[in-house]
């Protein structure tokens, strides 16, 4: 609905008190005239038929029938009379006069009455005629002797008299009152245009100033005349037009300046950004390199017969390594959650499939505590990523085991939303997390109660891990725990129909170290340390393995006809050359798909799309040397079979 202009709410304000006003007044005025012309009315009316009964009462006691026929004819010609009946004292009719309204003969009593005809609109007057007192004994008072005589009625007078000129003066007064009151409007709505036009002219000027203003136009003035009733605001808005444009001039120079200094400042902070990335690159893979070597030579030297004392020490040195794997592999999973670097691959699968890794992971870990675990059986399948799925589940439990110290962890899912999906849920008996760390505990190296930084008691990076993860996934996370009642974490992800189960093989370290005996192993490595460690723990496995520093010499070892069995190589090499490249050119040679693998330091995404595309399984440094002899046991088990995932989703 449009709302009034200012020119019609202006019309309103100077109508509207005066239509009040000159309503009240006129309806004071005509309802004073009314009743006074109605009371005049009456007051006639009851006058002529007493007047008219007090002539007639001789004619009536002398039966005087001519008197009484020019007394009723004389009333007659009075205005408003339509007729006149005189009636004698037995209520016979002695004259009559006039056009006669009433049918039947009206009551005759001893008192006067009046009735009004609404059809006819008409007054019906009933007058008694009494004799006049007379006193025949002034020495005899009537009232001493104790009789009372009640007057005597010689006859009646009935007159009937029209109100039609008493409605018309009544309709009269009121036209009369309504051309007043509407003379009045007129006169104030003159007034109101009037007053308008010397007031809308301005108002619209200044209107039409402040739009421009208002859409940016700071230069616009009004021109301000001596006789304009908003002369003192004409003038204050073209004042603060002219200080908005001189401010905008001023800001714009700014906005120019803070511009050109943000590129300045975003081109050396892309820089250092770049110069940062090269670094870590470089850092890292140069940190991996000798961390890998370190985790060989330790796993290689555990094997060698030592004193108790000296496997003591070992097994720091173990423990040592482990640890510091831990963190780069932790760390690695946070930077390429960070870079978007992780892939989503989305298919549909038992959740028993993970489920039955995780209880095997971890059932020895749980005995060790004393722990009861139990990862309940499920049916339902799931439409997610299998590898990303099973390293939050992993993080959660084993969180979930390490904070338990009397009790039990539970791993279960359930079906929500009408069987749309499910909720994960890992519930433990431990000690609890306070509300006011629940959302710290997801950010990195926060752990509650660990001040100290125990290395025994975890990084605190793996409920971060899980919370990107989930997050990459598009699933919600819920945290319901209290200090010493235990925890409960809850995944809530979408179901899927059930398929066929597509079975893949578990790479657990069962396998024996004679199983590897007389296995032909090339390794390619550009790191000298990371090569020998390698070397001497494929021997301690059985394995007849070859080490080549480049492309160079292993195209080298294999010209005296020497076929390997299987290929691992890194993929930084010296002159520029490459594993994928290498290991292509030694299957060329040869003339057959040996079983190979890749390992690097590098965390490049690029990288392990590329892997993926050579149908190679990319293992990233530090590999563990468990690991390392699983994925050895399935490539001599099956070369045919390629591996597409990354160790760390095995």
């Amino acid at each position: 609905m449009k709302s009034p202009s200012i020119r019609q709410r202006m019309l309103l304000a100077v109508v509207l008190p005066v239509l009040l006003i000159a309503g009240l007044l006129t309806g004071v005025f005509l309802s004073a005239r009314m009743n006074d012309l109605d009371k005049a009315y009456h007051q006639k009316s009851q006058a002529l038929v007493r007047q008219l009964a007090v002539s007639s009462e001789y004619g009536l006691f002398s039966a005087n029938i001519v008197q009484l026929q020019v007394l009723a004819s004389a009333a007659l010609r009075e205005s408003d009379v339509i007729s006149v009946t005189l009636f004698d004292d037995r209520g016979v009719a002695l004259v009559s006069v006039g056009k006669r309204r009433f049918a039947n003969t009206p009551y005759l009593g001893r008192t006067a009455i009046a009735t009004f005809n609404s059809r006819d609109r008409v007054d019906l007057l009933v007058q008694p005629v009494v004799p006049s007192p007379v006193q025949l004994d002034d020495y005899v008072d009537s009232s001493s002797s104790g009789v009372v005589m009640k007057p005597l009625v010689l006859g009646h007078v009935v007159l009937e008299i029209s109100q039609d000129r008493l409605l018309a003066l009544e309709h009269e007064m009121l036209w009369l009152g309504l051309a007043v009151l509407a003379l009045g409007l007129v006169v104030a709505g003159l007034l109101a245009i009037q007053l308008g036009q010397g007031v809308m002219g301005p108002i619209a000027s200044v209107s039409k100033l402040i739009e421009r203003i208002g859409h940016g136009d700071f230069s616009a003035r009004n021109d301000v005349l001596p006789s304009d009733p908003l002369r003192n605001l004409q003038i204050v808005l073209n004042q603060t037009a002219e200080r908005l444009e001189s401010s905008r001039d001023d800001l714009e120079q700014r906005i120019t300046s803070a511009t050109e200094a943000l590129r300045e400042k975003k081109e050396e902070a892309e820089n250092a950004t770049l110069s940062k990335s090269r670094f870590l690159a470089a850092a890292s893979h140069d940190l991996r390199q000798p961390t890998h070597a370190l985790g060989m030579f330790v796993a290689r030297l555990a094997q060698l017969p030592h004193d108790s004392q000296t496997s003591g020490l070992i097994n720091n040195l173990e423990n040592s390594v482990l640890a510091m794997q831990d963190l780069l592999d932790a760390l690695l999973d946070i930077s390429r959650l960070d870079a978007h670097a992780v892939p989503v691959q989305l298919s549909s699968f038992p959740i028993e499939n993970v489920f039955e890794k995780v209880r095997a992971t971890f059932a020895l870990v749980a005995q060790e505590k004393e722990l009861r675990f139990h990862v309940r059986s499920s049916a339902v399948w799931v439409h997610s990523d299998a590898g990303l799925l099973h390293r939050v589940l992993m993080n959660l439990v084993s969180n979930a085991l390490k904070y338990t110290q009397t009790g039990g962890v539970v791993v279960a899912c359930r079906l929500s939303s009408g069987g749309q999906k499910i909720r994960l849920e890992v519930w433990d008996s431990g000690q609890g997390i306070a509300p006011e760390h629940h959302q710290a505990i997801f950010t990195e190296f926060f752990q509650v109660g660990n001040a100290e930084r125990n290395r025994s008691r975890g990084l605190g990076l793996g409920l971060n891990i899980v919370q990107r993860t989930l997050k990459l996934l598009g699933y919600p996370l819920t945290l319901c725990s209290h200090p010493g009642q235990g925890s409960r974490f809850a995944i809530e992800m979408p179901t899927a129909l059930p398929g066929l189960a597509l079975g893949r093989a578990r790479l657990e370290d069962t396998t024996p170290h004679q199983a590897f005996e007389g296995c032909q192993v090339l390794v390619v490595e550009d790191d000298e340390l990371a090569l020998a460690a390698l070397e001497s723990l494929l021997a301690s496995w059985g394995c007849q393995a070859r080490g080549a520093v480049g492309l160079a010499e292993a195209l080298a070892h294999l010209s005296g006809g020497w076929v390997p069995d299987l290929i691992i190589s890194d993929y930084r090499l010296p002159d520029g050359a490459n594993g994928i490249d290498t290991i292509r050119q030694v299957r060329d040679l040869v003339g057959e798909d040996i079983a190979a693998c890749l390992m690097s330091g590098d965390m490049d995404q690029a990288l392990s799309l590329a892997s993926k595309e050579a149908q190679l399984t990319l293992l990233n440094k530090p590999v563990r040397p468990a690991k390392l002899r699983s994925l050895i046991r399935h490539l001599l088990k099956d070369q045919a079979q390629t591996y597409n995932e990354s160790p760390d989703l095995l």
